[in-house]
């Protein structure tokens, strides 16, 4: 199934049914007096994180929800009958916003969260409600308020403790394959990755971490440079981000450091807050070099980036150094969780 982490759609909540102006008409009785009912509520519309779904695809032709209207009152005061509410099911992670203005409406990150889209109209009064001391034949009722619309915007955010970010060709693939089940596609040329990966890294029993691993990044990201910033949205809710690096470049004329620095300011130009995240280097591709070489080669790059956090040498191609990482991710994400209790 083909990856849709977005769609706009419009949702319409239903109108609510007029009052009744009736009166009571029966043999014997001249003076029934009134007996109009209320209208009954418009459908309202609601949307519901589902654990089962894991892209928006549902909405990618279905794009107008519509709530039925709530029925009018009637005579003999009968109440008119509420309009159902539909129900929209969305995978866990998905951001609903106003698209007139960009407001977060709701932000579903956990399975069963709900939120309103859009308010059903109240039902109109009968005369039945105006009747008083001094009033004793109203004919006065009120219409159904009209339902809400409004036109939305979903965005699904992965749910991952870590995140893998680095330009096209990097191993992010590879590195994924290495630690975790998960199989994406890699090959020897750039934007192999077209949509997020997901894999569990177990490190122990009952010890393990989710990793997201996105299409890569290139300078100029932010003016729409390759894929752009698209799927850079999948990053904002994890805790830990890895920055691999192509230690060896097939092109010698690269700089690994002069690439590090041009996605740390990317990641600037599309979120500042994403930007302060814990960020480690991955020096990948170690086995392209003698052992020592590469060493010498991660250290001069560390120095020159004037790199003060933890760095790692990997080979993800064989699984050279990723159990290291993965085990200080573990710790780092450990210590994190006490933190917070």
């Amino acid at each position: 199934m083909k990856f849709f982490d977005e769609a706009r759609i419009e949702v319409i909540a239903g109108k609510g049914g007029d009052g009744s102006a009736s009166f009571r008409r029966e043999k014997f009785v001249p003076r029934g007096g009134p007996d109009g009912g209320d209208g009954g509520r418009g459908g309202s519309i609601h949307a519901v994180a589902d654990a089962n779904l894991n892209t928006l695809i549902d909405y990618r032709y279905t794009r107008i929800f519509r709530a039925k209207d709530g029925e009018n009152g009637r005579g003999r005061d009968q109440f008119g009958k509420g309009a159902e509410d539909i129900v929209l099911r969305v995978p866990v992670g998905t951001v609903i916003k106003d698209a007139a203005n960009g407001e977060v409406i709701a932000d579903l990150a956990k399975d069963g969260d709900r939120a309103l889209l859009a308010k059903g109209g109240k039902g109109g009064l009968g005369n039945l409600n105006f009747k008083s001391s001094v009033n004793r034949a109203p004919r006065q009722f009120t219409r159904g308020m009209p339902g809400e619309a409004k036109q939305l915007e979903l965005e699904l955010r992965v749910l991952a403790d870590v995140g893998l970010l680095g330009m096209p060709n990097a191993g992010k693939s590879t590195f994924i394959r290495a630690v975790s089940s998960a199989r994406p596609k890699v090959a020897d040329y750039p934007f192999t990755t077209l949509h997020p990966n997901l894999g569990v890294v177990r490190v122990d029993v009952n010890r393990s971490f989710v990793v997201a691993d996105i299409p890569g990044l290139i300078e100029g990201a932010a003016e729409g440079a390759g894929l752009g910033h698209q799927f850079l949205r999948h990053l904002q809710r994890t805790h830990l981000l890895l920055h691999l690096v192509d230690m060896a470049p097939f092109d010698a004329d690269t700089d690994p450091a002069a690439e590090v620095k041009a996605l740390a300011n990317e990641l600037k130009k599309y979120d500042p807050a994403l930007a302060r995240k814990p960020r480690w280097l991955v020096f990948n591709k170690a086995d392209l070099l003698e052992r020592a070489e590469a060493k010498k080669r991660a250290a001069a790059l560390v120095k020159k980036l004037r790199w003060t956090k933890p760095w790692f040498v990997v080979a993800a191609i064989n699984g050279e150094g990723t159990k290291e990482v993965t085990f200080a991710v573990m710790e780092f994400l450990e210590e994190e969780r006490r933190a917070k209790k």
